[in-house]
């Protein structure tokens, strides 16, 4: 049976991360400069709230960039993309602007110091994400090894073992990727490890408040997208630490049975969710008990990246 009252108890930081702040403004920088409408190749970010409302003011969101014609401007996601992307746009000398993350182009950068320095490169993330696809195309095929678990490092079969190095995905689960970079140490004693983390520091603190969350709750509500890799990674992050969770996009999609003899509620939300769905779901929870609210702090966040020179308002 419900009860009348409820505490809800709402992680800090959650939602939009500085990359997909970035990333939404270069649309709307772009459809500001340009018109409409501005192509983008791929969701800017995994959120089908953000996406619809960019469709709105103009953004005609792509597969590839042969949907795109040559005289309309197009954005790069913030996933990042293969080489053969902007090389493909210069040949047909397209307006473009690339939104990639500032983190994820670390990771691109990373990559080919390895592979200038001769080393055999193992990357760490999810077969088929964006941000998969973007960074290994920085390389030639076959240049860099993707892992997802233990167990694919074991089947590994390097030929150059003295000289290994280690990327991975921005999105991922801590613990999850330290058990595949403890498999891929115990190989390959002498890998070389990322100057600096690649794991993004906004992954890093929403997983961290998740795990501070689930300390108060019985049930954590996650507001992202399904193919949103960091949003998944919270929902797996409450669960591995004995707390219910689940994935939604809108208040819509709250099941309230799960809410039955639960008293306690967390509310988190991806990097790509923004905060007005945050709020429609305190809403929604808040319309069918009396409930009190409280926020939970792990870490404040004041990172901010700057957009592409071709869009400030000298460059016209």
């Amino acid at each position: 049976m419900m009860t009348d009252e409820m505490n809800l108890y709402i992680a800090n930081p959650r939602g939009f991360c500085a990359g997909v702040d970035r990333a939404i403004q270069i649309v709307e920088m772009a459809l500001e400069k340009y018109g409409a409408p501005v192509y983008v190749r791929h969701e800017i970010v995994h959120n089908k709230y953000v996406v619809e409302s960019l469709q709105k003011r103009g953004a005609i969101f792509v597969d590839e960039l042969n949907e795109v014609p040559d005289d309309k401007p197009v954005v790069f996601s913030a996933h990042g993309v293969p080489k053969s992307v902007p090389a493909e746009a210069q040949k047909r000398n397209m307006i473009y602007i690339d939104a990639t993350c500032p983190l994820v182009s670390k990771v691109h950068r990373e990559a080919e110091r390895y592979d200038k320095q001769g080393a055999e490169i193992v990357m760490i993330g999810h077969k088929g994400h964006p941000e998969v696809i973007g960074t290994m195309g920085q390389l030639s095929e076959g240049a860099i090894h993707l892992v997802e678990c233990p167990e694919d490092v074991e089947k590994l079969e390097l030929k150059n073992t003295d000289n290994v190095a280690y990327i991975t995905q921005t999105t991922l689960s801590l613990d999850d990727t330290l058990a595949v970079i403890n498999a891929l140490k115990d190989k390959y004693p002498s890998i070389k490890d990322p100057r600096k983390e690649d794991i993004c520091y906004a992954t890093t603190n929403r997983q961290n408040a998740v795990k501070e969350l689930v300390k108060e709750v019985d049930l954590v509500l996650i507001i992202g997208a399904p193919n949103s890799s960091n949003s998944r990674r919270l929902v797996e992050v409450a669960q591995k630490n004995g707390c219910r969770s689940v994935l939604i996009q809108r208040a819509s999609e709250i099941n309230w049975d799960l809410f039955e003899d639960v008293k306690n509620v967390g509310i988190s939300a991806g990097a790509s969710a923004p905060e007005i769905l945050v709020e429609e779901v305190m809403q929604a929870v808040k319309s069918r008990f009396k409930t009190n609210v409280e926020n939970i702090l792990s870490i404040e966040e004041n990172v901010t990246f700057k957009v592409p020179a071709i869009l400030s308002k000298d460059d016209d």
